[in-house]
């Protein structure tokens, strides 16, 4: 610590390119940040609906393959069972394709009572959701954010499924209620999800009638998950809809998966930008320690040994990174909640942010260590009459 206030005199010697150097550097951080915290929260889901009790039946070969809704009957026989419901996806979206709606066709009583501890719903909503053929459950925060009322029609346009009666028409719904979540840390993974009837949604449909998407399953005992996900894939093996059933924390990933490797882009993008900052940073250093040859000469002179010439180089290498580290995560850290509003339904988490200080340190070492050599292997007499 005894060197840092000549480490610090040294870092500002050329305050312009300093300044301009850290701007570089805190963007860079800043997009670490953003991009790291995203990567971490698609290979991270978080509980909510994903609990232990819950498995998820999807066709064998691909989610985006149906099953037959009388597979319903068999699924429940399965000792251990407690409840079956059956889901499809819709693929909504509200006007315009930028409002896309988590539009989940259900059958009431048991998607209700597979998900009750999950969901905070008025008796007064609820009874007039059963009630109503062509009524909507909405979440709160969808309602605030398209400015929809109760008793609103709110028209949506599948990108999968048309109407037998027309396929040009949208599909109009009762907004009859309104939904939160009942765990507040979730509230984010409900915000774009609107419910509606699976019997309005499979006799209006011009093809798949009969068909679901998915089958949730609660089971009763959540150490005997895997063996009952045995039983149930075993009751349709070698027919023509084989199953696959597993968590639904790992049907979740699997279902992102779909959209592809959104790990592999990241830490692509990731790649080029600490590539291209790695030649910044060097070059700043190596520039820098060319400039002060015949001062680090006369430090030597004065008594400064090779070690602390390589220690001081080192540490304004890495000053620099971690000035830039803490600024540029902590902008990323204080944009999450409008990284949340573009990724509804993504729980994200500011563990992932800590990777960027190692990330610092390492950055700092590549770029540092060159010109630290070099200032420790200066030859005092030549560095003084500036042979460089």
């Amino acid at each position: 610590m005894k060197y840092f206030p000549l480490i610090w005199a040294t870092l500002w010697r050329k305050k312009t390119r300093t300044i301009f150097t850290l701007l570089s550097m805190i963007v860079a951080f800043l997009l670490f940040g953003i991009l790291e915290t995203v990567d971490y929260a698609f290979a991270h889901p978080s509980g909510g609906t994903t609990g232990a009790d819950k498995l998820i039946t999807t066709n064998k070969y691909s989610i985006t393959l149906s099953l037959p809704f009388s597979d319903t009957q068999q699924i429940r026989s399965v000792p251990g069972v407690a409840e079956v419901t059956w889901i499809s996806w819709f693929g909504a979206y509200y006007q315009e394709s930028k409002n896309f709606i988590f539009a989940l066709p259900v059958d009431t009583d048991t998607y209700f009572n597979l998900h009750k501890d999950e969901f905070v719903v008025s008796a007064e909503h609820m009874q007039a959701y059963r009630n109503t053929r062509t009524g909507a459950l909405v979440n709160s925060a969808l309602m605030k954010k398209f400015g929809w009322k109760v008793g609103d029609k709110v028209p949506l346009h599948s990108t999968i499924w048309t109407q037998k009666k027309d396929s040009s028409l949208d599909w109009t719904f009762d907004i009859v209620g309104v939904f939160d979540a009942k765990d507040p840390t979730q509230a984010s993974q409900q915000a774009q999800t609107l419910l509606f009837h699976y019997d309005l949604f499979d006799e209006g449909r011009s093809f798949g009638k009969g068909t679901v998407g998915w089958f949730e399953e609660r089971v009763d005992d959540p150490t005997q998950s895997a063996a009952i996900s045995a039983k149930v894939d075993a009751l349709f093996a070698n027919s023509s809809n084989e199953t696959k059933t597993q968590p639904a924390k790992e049907f979740a990933l699997a279902f992102i998966k779909q959209l592809g490797d959104i790990g592999f882009v990241l830490r692509a993008i990731l790649g080029a930008v600490f590539f291209t900052l790695l030649f910044l940073t060097g070059n700043t250093m190596m520039q820098s320690v060319r400039e002060r040859v015949p001062e680090l000469a006369v430090l030597k002179t004065i008594g400064f040994g090779d070690g602390a010439v390589l220690g001081m180089v080192i540490g304004e290498s890495l000053l620099l990174c971690l000035i830039a580290a803490v600024i540029g995560l902590g902008l990323s850290f204080a944009a999450l909640p409008i990284i949340r509003l573009g990724l509804q339904g993504v729980e994200l988490s500011p563990t992932a942010l800590i990777p960027g200080f190692g990330a610092a340190v390492l950055l700092a070492l590549l770029v540092g260590t060159p010109p630290a050599l070099r200032a420790m292997r200066l030859n005092i007499v030549d560095a003084l009459a500036d042979k460089r």
